[in-house]
């Protein structure tokens, strides 16, 4: 007679229930869901700035900021995955083919467009990063203030060395004014 051996219950104490807390923020929610997706953008567009460059020293610093913005999106994840926030389709696949497009273009477009358009997006990243603190604060939820400030502070560091890459280009000016920023 084949007996199949039964499981031993375990007190109800030792059983542990993984529930996610709720973010009642939808503003919030697409926030973390954009940045999430926003950051593989940035770093299949920062493959292809390192791959466009010549000069090692340029090389290594933009394959660091791709491994910054990989991290990020892992924090970002690990936030999301807290409060039970799913990754958005439409913006992995919209950001996906994005930074596929960014990437390729760093090839064709000469030197100073990607250096611009990348500094002006790590500034976009600086206050999307206080945003969601903020946020996360409005609700009485502290608990993400250092990550989310030192994200902030490290996409701040990614556009300083992008402008002081550019800072004396003769287009420089010309894009400020069209673009606002520099």
């Amino acid at each position: 007679m084949n007996t199949i051996p039964q499981a031993k219950e375990e007190p109800y104490h030792l059983h542990t229930i993984s529930v996610a807390k709720t973010l009642h923020h939808p503003e919030l929610i697409d926030l973390l869901k954009k940045a999430y997706s926003a950051a593989k953008a940035a770093a299949f567009a920062y493959q292809g700035h390192a791959a466009s460059v010549k000069d090692p020293v340029e090389k290594k610093a933009i394959r660091q900021i791709e491994i910054d913005e990989w991290n990020h999106r892992r924090e970002v994840l690990h936030i999301m995955q807290q409060y039970g926030i799913k990754p958005s389709r439409w913006y992995e696949i919209r950001f996906h083919v994005v930074g596929k497009i960014i990437s390729f273009s760093c090839h064709i477009i000469g030197w100073f467009m990607p250096y611009f358009f990348a500094g002006k997006l790590e500034s976009g990243n600086v206050c999307e990063y206080f945003r969601m603190k903020q946020f996360f604060n409005g609700l009485g939820i502290r608990e993400h203030d250092q990550l989310l400030y030192e994200m902030g502070m490290k996409e701040k560091e990614h556009e300083v060395y992008f402008l002081g890459s550019i800072k004396n280009n003769k287009l420089l000016p010309f894009f400020e004014k069209i673009f606002s920023w520099g």
